[in-house]
């Protein structure tokens, strides 16, 4: 069956460019030239993905910026677990590492650090927080350079807050910042928005393609990158919002799921297999997972039978109009919030400094 339905104008906003590279494989059903793509999952717990757009046309096709994006995603980031943190703060310092060398950024040069979002909304109060946590130098260089140690580089921070407490937009305030103090990169660090509920507080992604504040959640503002600044801006963000129509989408796919599953477990049952056997199961449920098409049609009707991307843009038509295609955060936010500004904040002074280590970085951070 054919559904002849235009939801062209009804599109699912994200922030990260692996999920816009996977929606543009999707509805191509193949590769996208001109972008390239490397997974690395050979640590426990930590899938990194390094995504490189590199002409207009892949841009145009994936609607992300050409440029270099890298992915860590943690799905135990969640769990609050000072282990995991630390791990993940570690293999965040060496790959940031890693993007300053590839953007030829060396240990002399000046940086920036905007802590962007509005502080009064835990949700969106990561770049603030950050920057709470971060070592700042620049004034020690101005005022007593001899007192500076080897190992430290000129690092200025910044959190500029947003145009409804201001009244200013925020790239002429990062703008006038970097005409007087004249950095030599800046890093802007927000809170995104994702279109997939597991890839919520669990995501930190790291791109040399500047930032768009609001983007995520449709106030589009003045970008903050390297034609608008002059200098090469890397942005860092955290999903840590999610839309109702995604929530709605994501809970009837996972109902499928666990329907294919179950039906899968009650067959070996009857031929007296091994439940042991069975694959773990896991999130987030791929095709695979999902019962054959006459059975979602039995469970869910016309809507379980629907392709996964023209249903999501469907329950965002219906939400939308209503009002209801609410901005949704998890009720454990704060504690994330802390844990992850922490981790980034970490990884961060480690990167940016080469005297700060794991075996002292904890001097630097709240």
């Amino acid at each position: 069956m054919e559904h002849n339905i235009d939801l062209s104008g009804y599109s699912i906003r994200t922030d990260l460019a692996v999920e816009a590279h996977e929606l543009a494989q999707q509805q191509n059903d193949s590769n996208i030239p001109g972008v390239w793509l490397q997974a690395d999952d050979s640590e426990a717990d930590i899938k990194v993905t390094r995504l490189h757009v590199q002409n207009e046309e892949a841009a145009k096709q994936i609607g992300k910026m050409p440029g270099r994006y890298l992915t860590i995603e943690v799905p135990k980031l969640r769990d609050n677990d000072t282990a995991i943190e630390e791990k993940v703060a570690q293999r965040f310092s060496v790959e940031f590492a890693n993007f300053l060398q590839q953007l030829g950024i060396t240990e002399d040069k000046k940086a920036l650090v905007v802590g962007l979002g509005n502080w009064n909304v835990t949700p969106d109060a990561l770049g603030p927080m950050v920057v709470e946590n971060l070592l700042v130098t620049r004034h020690l260089y101005m005022l007593a350079p001899e007192t500076v140690g080897e190992g430290y580089r000129d690092v200025s921070a910044l959190s500029p807050g947003v145009l409804g407490i201001t009244g200013i937009e925020t790239s002429e305030i990062v703008f006038g910042v970097v005409e007087k103090s004249k950095p030599d990169f800046v890093i802007c660090i927000d809170a995104l928005a994702s279109r997939a509920l597991h890839r919520v507080n669990t995501t930190i992604q790291i791109s040399d393609t500047g930032i768009h504040p609001g983007s995520g959640v449709g106030n589009k503002r003045k970008a903050i990158d390297q034609s608008t600044l002059g200098i090469p801006v890397i942005a860092i963000g955290v999903p840590t919002v999610v839309f109702a129509s995604t929530i709605v989408n994501d809970a009837i796919t996972y109902l499928l799921g666990h329907f294919g599953q179950s039906m899968v477990e009650s067959k070996r049952a009857y031929n007296k297999l091994s439940l042991s056997s069975l694959p773990e199961r896991k999130e987030p449920y791929t095709e695979d997972d999902l019962p054959d098409m006459e059975s979602r049609k039995t469970f869910m009707g016309l809507v379980g039978s629907l392709p996964e991307e023209e249903k999501r843009q469907l329950i965002h038509e219906v939400l939308r109009p209503l009002g209801q295609d609410l901005v949704v955060t998890p009720k454990e936010v704060d504690d994330f919030m802390e844990g992850v500004a922490n981790v980034i904040a970490t990884g961060l002074n480690r990167s940016l400094h080469r005297a700060v280590d794991e075996g002292n970085s904890a001097s630097y951070t709240h």
